[in-house]
């Protein structure tokens, strides 16, 4: 087999065999393809596609490029979720206590931030003590304990994958749509479990940016997923405005606690508890406890203190705190007309939320508190948002972001997408 031959195969436009994808995949993870060949594929499969066959065959070899977890030792059912990404999206912290409190068990890997885009294990870390490393052993003992566990994935899992990501962040590839749906879905499908809920987030503050692009991932994953005997489901959910009120590590926890409480923005708890009910379906779970109950009797908070607790985090320890604060205000009366998402989620990167390389630190206090949504009336001279940061020198840079990230009018923007646009099934 040779690099060059599997290149100009999809470079025109003809499908790649099983052995070649096999081959190329092995040879890349094991250094013999170079990274400069790789990036020739990449772009050939951005500018070609691929068939459903060579999608489900690349997902197969990046999975067999590392290994399999198995939660067969488990007494009860596997279900977890995946987001694609957004700003204020905390889900998965009040999600996960949630679905184990209704039944199930959710062995949850999760990633960090990287650019505008929060991420789980980054708002997790600023809870005293808890740790997102854990050793498969480790993983076992807390789903026993509590039902749910979030922590990092472990090198040997899809490591073609890890390669290939990295090299796609540098190459103009990352839109490659069987691209981005093998990525997820390898590493997903490896870590075995039984039912699988994506939740594709759309709008500007997110990686697909029309409901036409996220559908057509939605399907590819959906596909992908069906095909390795997974059940899965996808639900897409809007994006172009930040989720919650919260934006930033400590901040998100704050939120998720709240709504674990039974408290929390409206839009955080009608998500979660919806997708909660797709995951508990999908595993064959439904009929038993419904989420919002669990919400309501504490159940979720009880998992939760389990959870962190088990990671050796403190669920009673005082959040970290930004030094310093500013406030953006309403610039006439009216009603929020509209609050782009990419926007804030950049202002929040910029105050120390997020990271521009993987290898930076975050401050865990830094982002932005929302004192309105869409739709919301609001007077001259309100706050219509609290910056954090440790540095007050990031103040300058976060507004200038914010400028023309938000309008007053008469009424809310009636292009705004609905929370839940669209579900994709098999």
């Amino acid at each position: 087999m040779d690099a060059i031959d599997v290149i100009v195969t999809k470079r025109d436009g003809r499908e790649l065999s099983t052995a070649q994808i096999d081959w190329v995949i092995d040879a890349y993870t094991r250094g013999v393809v170079a990274d400069e060949q790789m990036s020739a594929l990449a772009m050939a499969i951005l500018l070609n596609g691929m068939t459903r066959r060579e999608i489900a065959e690349w997902t197969a070899a990046m999975i067999r490029s590392g290994n399999r977890m198995d939660w067969s030792a488990l007494p009860g059912r596997t279900t977890d979720k995946h987001s694609t990404g957004g700003v204020g999206d905390k889900i998965t912290l009040p999600l996960a206590p949630l679905v184990a409190a209704c039944g199930g068990y959710v062995p949850q890997l999760s990633g960090r931030g990287l650019g505008h885009t929060g991420g789980t294990l980054d708002k997790l870390e600023s809870i005293p003590g808890w740790r997102a490393s854990l050793s498969n052993a480790e993983m076992l003992d807390v789903l026993g304990e509590a039902g749910a566990v979030i922590c990092a994935a472990g090198e040997g899992l899809a490591p073609a994958d890890k390669k290939l990501y990295a090299l796609r962040d540098v190459t103009g590839t990352v839109e490659a749509i069987p691209l981005i749906a093998s990525s997820i879905m390898s590493k997903k499908i490896a870590e075995g479990t039984g039912a699988l809920v994506l939740d594709v987030k759309v709008g500007s503050g997110a990686f697909m940016k029309t409901p036409e692009r996220a559908r057509e991932l939605a399907t590819t994953m959906v596909e992908l997923g069906t095909d390795a005997g997974v059940t899965t489901v996808a639900l897409l959910t809007a994006m172009d405005r930040p989720l919650g009120l919260a934006v930033g590590n400590a901040l998100e926890v704050t939120e998720s606690v709240e709504v674990l409480a039974g408290g929390g923005p409206a839009d955080v708890v009608e998500l979660t508890v919806r997708l909660a009910r797709e995951m508990l379906d999908a595993a064959g779970l439904a009929g038993g406890k419904d989420p919002a109950d669990a919400l309501r009797d504490g159940s979720a908070m009880d998992v939760w203190r389990r959870m962190i607790s088990a990671q050796g985090g403190d669920p009673d320890a005082p959040m970290p705190v930004a030094a310093e604060t500013t406030q953006v205000l309403a610039p006439a009366s009216g009603v929020l007309a509209t609050l782009d998402a990419y926007g804030v989620g950049l202002a929040a990167w910029r105050l120390g939320a997020g990271r521009e390389r993987k290898e930076d630190p975050v401050s865990f206090g830094a982002g932005i508190t929302l004192h309105a949504k869409p739709g919301d009336e609001v007077r001259e001279g309100q706050p219509l948002m609290t910056l954090h940061a440790d540095d007050a020198s990031r103040f300058e840079r976060a507004l200038a972001a914010l400028e023309g990230a938000y309008t007053v009018g008469e009424t809310a923007d009636p292009g705004l997408l609905p929370l839940v646009i669209d579900r994709v099934t098999a």
